[in-house]
């Protein structure tokens, strides 16, 4: 697995700042992960469940809504819309990049976002909350006596899990505004309900709401012995798991193969300056410039992924020789720099205690000979037909 760092335009034009979790392999599904009111995108129950999802094949979207955590922003002017409008924002980043999200989870009011949100999401095919409140007013009563302030002030400071936060009079007008019920009734897409029985913040009670005014296809699963913020690792892997055996009755996770074997696309995702996404049969990663550059730092850079090339050839051509000829070798890394313009320096490092001096030595010439090495070093010719879209 491997994870990289998003940003993207929000709803109201600021920055938001998210984490993408990629699975090693081929992507099978993209989902996309709504926080509880009072987190953000690093979460002990957002981390985990991503990383989680990312290893079973489903990468996953991970952000901070607009003033919390990296994202830009004043939370003091955010509402519960503008949330459910962050999402569509990075659904709309996903979809210009790897695919858009057929999967939306969210935790806590996360969880009431993602309800919110996916009727304005129209690949979306599965909804899973979780610890969930059925009604947006329920988080009211974190506010305690500070709601008189808000409501005479129209804003005020508000300490809520240890940190400050403002919340405003705009925000409290509209989680009274919103009609879930309705939105959970008219929600078209299956939905897993997963909540805690001893739930200290949000009372199972609410599942319960969530799941009756839902239609079929609903599933509730009880997450016995967690606490609200799945704190405990074993609690976010279980909640990974049973999310992903459900979700596949509803998705396809077989890797995706719609890209030509052997042909690489290149686009540009406009989500950053610099940032592209680049397709390569069924796998799907993102490419960019270090900040020095101009970039975002979302991804390796062209030349980054030149190195990688020649590196993960040469490694895989060393070992097909050793395991063809039985030489005893137990592991081999490259490590590969430019120096210069014109220059990459390639270290080979041959790991194997019954290897002789011989041996070594015929390794390091079959390095050299792998196909990426002999291209860059051979005449290699480029052909750039003039494209006719291109005017």
């Amino acid at each position: 697995m491997n994870h990289t760092k998003v940003l993207f335009p929000g709803s109201g034009g600021e920055e938001l700042a998210g984490r993408l979790e990629l699975p090693a392999g081929p992507v099978a599904a993209t989902a996309l992960f709504a926080h509880c009111f009072t987190c953000g995108k690093d979460s002990v129950a957002a981390s985990r469940i991503s990383r989680e999802l990312a290893a079973r094949g489903v990468a996953v979207l991970r952000f901070d809504f607009t003033g919390l955590g990296q994202s830009g922003g004043d939370f003091a002017n955010t509402t519960f819309t503008s949330n459910v409008a962050d999402l569509v924002s990075a659904a709309a980043h996903l979809r210009e990049t790897i695919g858009a999200p057929s999967i939306l989870i969210g935790h806590s009011l996360g969880g009431a976002a993602v309800l919110a949100a996916a009727e304005l999401i129209p690949e979306v095919k599965a909804v899973v909350t979780i610890g969930a409140p059925a009604d947006t007013a329920h988080v009211e009563h974190l506010l305690g006596s500070s709601r008189a302030e808000i409501e005479a002030n129209g804003v005020a400071e508000v300490v809520l899990a240890g940190r400050p936060f403002r919340i405003s009079g705009a925000f409290l007008d509209d989680i009274r505004e919103q009609d879930q019920r309705k939105r959970i009734a008219g929600l078209r897409r299956a939905l897993l309900v997963m909540h805690a029985p001893l739930d200290e913040l949000v009372s199972v009670e609410n599942a319960r709401l969530i799941y009756d005014a839902a239609r079929h296809p609903k599933s509730f699963v009880s997450l016995d012995g967690a606490d609200h913020l799945l704190t405990d690792r074993r609690d976010a892997t279980y909640v990974a798991e049973v999310l992903a055996a459900w979700v596949g009755r509803y998705i396809d996770l077989k890797p995706r193969d719609d890209g030509e074997r052997g042909v690489v696309t290149v686009e540009e995702t406009h989500a950053a300056k610099f940032q592209q996404a680049v397709t390569m049969g069924r796998h799907r990663l993102l490419a960019d410039e270090p900040p020095s550059l101009g970039g975002a730092d979302s991804g390796p850079g062209p030349f980054d992924l030149l190195l990688a090339a020649l590196g993960t050839c040469t490694s895989i051509t060393v070992r097909m020789y050793a395991d063809a000829k039985q030489i005893p070798l137990e592991r081999v890394t490259v490590s590969l720099r430019r120096k210069g313009k014109h220059t990459i320096v390639k270290d080979l490092v041959l790991i194997g205690g019954d290897l002789s001096a011989e041996q070594r030595d015929r390794l390091h010439e079959i390095a050299d000979k792998c196909p990426v090495h002999r291209a860059l070093t051979g005449p290699l010719t480029i052909e750039s037909p003039r494209d006719p879209r291109s005017g």
